[in-house]
């Protein structure tokens, strides 16, 4: 989800329209539909407009987007984006998440140990070559010869350990492009506000507007051991918003289903979302529990808890979405239309009439296996950065000597360096927080699996699972990210030969979740993504490419206007600013400003405005997009959506959809005259 943040008052009254027009779509940047906007909004972006958006905007591997915000690789994001950044760098000693972060030298910028930092620099169509690779075949084989097709376009294309290349799949794969960055990966923390500031309102207010946060941090992209010069960024607004004021949002976003057939919405209504739900919800008991044993404690576990918190709520909107919305209704609807204009058609009836039938198969199939897919394969390396740098180490003593094509994708040559930035992070592993949650994810397994399950007797054995994740994190070694280094450096012999309980445990976990893995890319994902694309070209056939795909986390551009809407009988503005902010505040978390606030308040422009919304399309990924307005200047800081926005991944209400946004002059409000960052100050507004 777009993550994150707070809440409340003083309103700057504004009338309220609905749009014409549904401002509605994440569009790529090659098939920007000008025309549409332009018809709304009387002007849209020429070539040049787009190419410096474009090169303005950074994806960030930890999930979220960025700008270039000065000539020197000054690049602008979320604070929850630079989180686990400053969470690794932060110690005992130094809380940086609560306390915050200033670089106020360029000697004392600190690395962040595991983000990378892409510039999206050309899209080129291979549709064409993925479909002469595909040609003829059934399901599994078109999966394989797929993975291959990508796998070759895209080593062809990474010619440079600077160059990173995805062949990425658009409109359920009827259209292929490829997608060159410029990859960085000396990024280094600048500035980071105190977690109170950036997260003012906690999770009451998390998705709700009016909002009153900073949720804005600075990194700095390192090239060659120097500050990156960028010749194109985008330059910081000196005016705050107003509405009706054009606004783009040129960002990543994750993924969105909006595509996705009826059998698919309701596997995620009936079976994905509600097991999910029941266990998040678990798992924050446990770290809230966790947190109360002592302050090392509650900082250790924090990052994780507010991950666990915020998907939550997201995932409670999506499935609030499904459950009491039109949405299922009308996409029923709308797709018995479409399967009744295709069969009339004989010809488009022989190549695609059977697709529909084919994904419901498979995702009846996914039914009986997912559960055992997220506990074996996905859930534990997500959850646990231990058992998560191991699982990656075994598979690399496995992967690396196949051709790349027949790799898991992650270990493809595109795909790994990003990965083995993670495996060598030198961020500190922390082993309490480590035991508990490895002891609660065996747990898990135990109970929804079954104690005679042979993977659950394999994995468990006579011993409880306090007891295997106590010896699993005590004694192993691989906590230590030089031993991890050195054990790549290796390579697989090194790897194979080397043998601790948590490695040996590894390997006896990667017999299921391998099983579990293949059995739902040959029987699920197979099926599905021919079929899928079968459904596209169907669409494509009578309807035309005059839409967008669903979200990919690839650079995508929406636009719309700083608008307000209508919430249960009231007008809510479009814009806050930091009286608002003053006056939310009850000195108790999570409506606690940080003291630093407080000693500023008198010398902070009560009216410089602090957050707005603003009609553009966005979902998770979009954190930390830049706002653009029609000039070219980032006018804010996507960070989060309204409670309305939820339901982003199925469909769009223009109505009341909202994305959420800093406004970039109250950035420069706070970075003056509550942090005292002249240097940042000067930068940014030179």
């Amino acid at each position: 989800m777009h993550m994150i943040i707070r809440a409340a008052v003083l309103l700057v009254a504004a009338s309220i329209t609905a749009p014409a027009l549904a401002d509605e779509g994440m569009w790529t940047f090659d098939n920007f539909p000008a025309a549409k906007m332009r018809a709304k909004y009387g002007w849209a972006p020429d070539a040049a407009w787009l190419e410096h958006a474009r090169l303005g905007s950074i994806r960030l591997t930890v999930g979220c987007s960025a700008s270039l915000v000065s000539s020197d690789g000054l690049v602008m994001t979320n604070h929850h984006c630079v989180r686990d950044c400053v969470s690794e760098l932060a110690d005992a000693q130094h809380d940086y998440v609560a306390n915050g972060f200033y670089a106020s030298t360029a000697a004392e910028e600190k690395k962040c140990p595991a983000m990378e930092a892409n510039q999206l620099v050309k899209i080129t169509e291979v549709t064409s070559q993925i479909e002469a690779a595909t040609a003829g075949k059934s399901d599994r084989a078109f999966h394989e010869a797929e993975r291959a097709a990508k796998a070759k376009i895209e080593s062809a294309c990474g010619t440079a350990a600077d160059v990173r290349c995805e062949v990425v799949k658009l409109y359920q794969g009827g259209v292929y492009d490829l997608y060159k960055y410029k990859r960085y990966q000396d990024v280094r923390v600048v500035f980071a506000p105190e977690e109170s500031a950036a997260f003012f309102g906690g999770d009451p207010d998390n998705f709700t507007f009016p909002r009153y946060d900073l949720d804005a941090s600075f990194v700095r992209i390192y090239d060659n051991g120097a500050p990156l010069h960028a010749d194109i960024f985008l330059k910081f607004a000196a005016k705050g918003v107003k509405q009706g004021d054009i606004a783009f949002t040129s960002g990543n976003p994750g993924s969105t289903e909006r595509d996705d057939t009826l059998a698919e919405l309701e596997f995620q209504r009936d079976a994905a979302q509600p097991y999910i739900l029941n266990l998040f919800s678990e798992l924050r008991g446990v770290l809230s529990e966790f947190a109360t044993k002592g302050p090392e404690q509650a900082r250790t576990s924090k990052t994780l808890l507010f991950e666990i918190e915020n998907s939550l709520k997201a995932i409670k909107g999506r499935q609030l979405a499904l459950v009491e919305g039109p949405l299922i209704a009308d996409k029923a609807r709308a797709e018995k239309e479409f399967r009744r204009r295709v069969a009339a058609d004989p010809k488009l009836a022989k190549q695609y009439g059977g697709a529909w039938n084919a994904v419901a198969a498979a995702v009846a199939h996914q039914r009986n296996i997912y559960l055992r897919n997220s506990l074996l394969e996905r859930f534990p390396q997500w959850m646990s950065e231990l058992l998560g740098h191991t699982v990656a180490l075994n598979r690399y003593a496995a992967e690396i000597s196949k051709p790349d094509g027949q790799r898991l994708e992650e270990f493809s040559d595109a795909n790994f360096p990003a990965l083995r930035q993670q495996i060598v992070s030198p961020a500190p592993i922390h082993a309490d927080l480590e035991k508990t949650v490895l002891a609660w994810w065996l747990t898990k397994v135990r109970e929804y699996l079954g104690t005679s399950d042979p993977d659950v007797r394999a994995l468990l054995g006579k011993n409880s699972p306090e007891e295997i994740a106590d010896a699993l994190v005590t004694d192993t070694k691989l906590s230590e990210a030089p031993l991890r280094a050195k054990l790549l450096d290796g390579g697989a012999s090194g790897i194979d030969a080397y043998h601790d309980p948590l490695i040996d445990f590894a390997r006896k976990l990667d017999v299921p979740a391998r099983a579990v893995r293949a059995d739902n890319e040959n029987n699920v994902r197979a099926v599905i993504t021919k079929n899928a694309a079968l459904i596209a070209k169907a669409r494509f056939a009578l309807e035309g490419k005059g839409t967008y795909p669903d979200a990919t986390f690839t650079l995508r551009l929406s636009y719309g206007a700083v608008a307000g809407y209508e919430e249960k009988g009231r007008t809510v503005a479009p814009t806050t600013n930091f009286a608002g902010a003053y006056a939310h505040a009850t000195g108790r978390d999570p409506f606690k400003l940080p003291d630093s606030w407080i000693t500023a308040e008198k010398k902070v422009d009560p009216n410089a405005q602090l957050n707005f919304v603003s009609t553009n399309d966005i979902i998770g990924g979009n954190s930390g997009s830049p706002v653009i307005g029609r000039n070219g200047e980032v006018i804010g800081l996507i960070f989060d959506g309204n409670i309305q926005s939820l339901g982003g991944d199925f469909g769009y209400d223009g109505a009341q959809n909202r994305a959420i946004a800093v406004d970039v002059t109250g950035i420069s409000e706070a970075l003056k005259n509550i942090y005292h960052a002249d240097r940042l100050v000067k930068e940014l507004t030179q």
